[in-house]
């Protein structure tokens, strides 16, 4: 058998298969890294994400795998063999299975070279999420094999894996608006843009390898078939599949978007003080974080109850969910660029600063962007503009306006202002910005 095996891993499509898988798959990635930079929870997901290439490709694969016999014009040779069709085919299978396995973890292994040495937060929904795009794969090509066995054309592969990709594409409309429905069939729905904290459910992962583990055993039947009444029966197992993948899955849409990791969102900090803590997903970057956070924090100690620690703001939409506000301590927005390193590493101590005069944001009266900026680079002594005040125009533009007219006024006066907007940023009471209407 071994035998057997190591000479279908050389001469049949297994090793251009996972060739094809391993090469497209790292081109993807490539394409916009800044997606799974944060994490191997993001990279699982984004691999996830790009089965709607790599699974019809394993489709195809498995097609034209299948119709190697009828293209060499030894069918019938091989069917007057005295050994049942299960046998014959098993090495093939097996073969084919390693091909897209290998492929598909090592597309994950280049994948994580760009992050192994930031990304230090490994979760087991990481592990658990790549495994069920294995068996995705693995489905498919031997879904493949069977169907280029029952039409063993040229045009079969081709077709199969045009097919393949359109029913991937289509499954979220035809399922509408039951969005849990998609999420049961699909391995790529809600697996695009995973945010830091996202995670993917054990009962949504549960419920997927039920339905795909039944498409792999009807592909199974499909080929060990030697009659009508044997494919007939391999419905059976996809239909059981599908039953309890349904029953398996909670019926709530967004539910994998909406699922948050709270470990992930857990402060890890510096032992020594001023402290300066990320989330875990982030703790890899702690370091970088560390010196121009702490330098924000030399800045604003020139006010009056200054903060005097750095959090990492771990606040996530849909659903809302808000990290507690405390007058000590900043919160910053900590994101990973294309190199999985600190995206904004110049813009860190000016953050620092501007989050001072940050409102929760609960706030009705909270301070706006450009009166924040202005303060802060009044404390830090330079123009806005010339540090990248703000992603707006406009706000950048009146920043620079704010920040001259401070620099106009006597040092305790614009002071002051300063340390009055600091405190409305607090008790959210900065209805009037940096200049209050009976300001002279």
């Amino acid at each position: 058998m071994t035998r057997i095996l190591n000479i279908e891993l050389r001469r049949s499509a297994a090793l251009g298969t996972a060739l094809v898988l391993f090469v497209t798959g790292v081109v993807l990635l490539a394409t916009d890294r800044a997606i799974f930079t944060t994490g191997w929870i993001q990279l699982a997901m984004t691999q996830r994400l790009y089965l709607a290439v790599l699974w019809p490709l394993a489709l195809a694969a498995g097609a034209w795998q299948a119709s190697r016999e009828h293209r060499s014009k030894v069918a019938e040779l091989f069917t007057s063999t005295p050994r049942p069709q299960a046998h014959r085919v098993l090495p093939t299978l097996i073969a084919m299975a390693v091909a897209v396995l290998s492929g598909y973890l090592a597309m994950g292994v280049a994948g994580g070279l760009w992050i192994i040495n930031t990304a230090e937060y490994l979760p087991i929904a990481a592990l658990a999420t790549t495994a069920v795009g294995v068996l995705a794969l693995i489905a498919a090509v031997w879904f493949g094999l069977a169907i280029g066995r029952l039409l063993p054309w040229r045009v079969t592969a081709p077709a199969l894996g045009i097919a393949g990709m359109g029913l991937l594409l289509l499954i979220p409309g035809a399922t509408r608006p039951r969005g849990w429905l998609a999420l049961v069939f699909s391995p790529i729905y809600e697996m695009n843009l995973p945010g830091p904290y996202t995670t993917v459910p054990g009962r949504a992962g549960a419920a997927q390898t039920l339905w795909l583990a039944a498409l792999a055993v009807t592909a199974l039947v499909l080929l060990a078939s030697g009659g009508w009444r044997t494919r007939v029966a391999a419905l059976l197992p996809v239909a059981l599949g599908a039953a309890l993948a349904i029953m398996v899955m909670p019926h709530q849409n967004r539910y994998v978007i909406d699922a948050i990791d709270p470990v992930a969102r857990e402060l890890v900090c510096t032992e020594d003080e001023p402290r300066v803590c990320v989330s875990r997903v982030h703790s890899g970057l702690l370091t970088e974080v560390t010196a121009p956070a702490r330098e924000g924090l030399a800045v604003l100690a020139k006010l009056p109850d200054a903060p005097t620690t750095v959090h990492e703001d771990t606040t996530v939409y849909f659903p809302d969910n808000f990290p507690p506000r405390r007058a000590d301590a900043v919160l910053l927005n900590v994101e990973a660029g294309d190199d999985a390193h600190l995206a904004d590493r110049t813009e860190v101590r000016v953050e620092v600063v501007a989050g001072a005069f940050a409102s929760p944001p609960d706030c009705e009266l909270g301070v706006d962007p450009a009166d924040r900026m202005a303060a802060a680079h009044w404390l830090i002594g330079s123009e806005p503009a010339k540090a990248g005040a703000d992603s707006d125009p406009a706000d950048g533009t009146r920043a620079v306006q704010l920040w001259n007219d401070l620099r106009r006024l006597p040092a305790d006066k614009a002071k002051a202002l300063v340390v009055a907007l600091r405190q409305a940023a607090v008790n959210c009471t900065a209805d009037s910005g940096l200049f209050p209407k009976n300001t002279p």
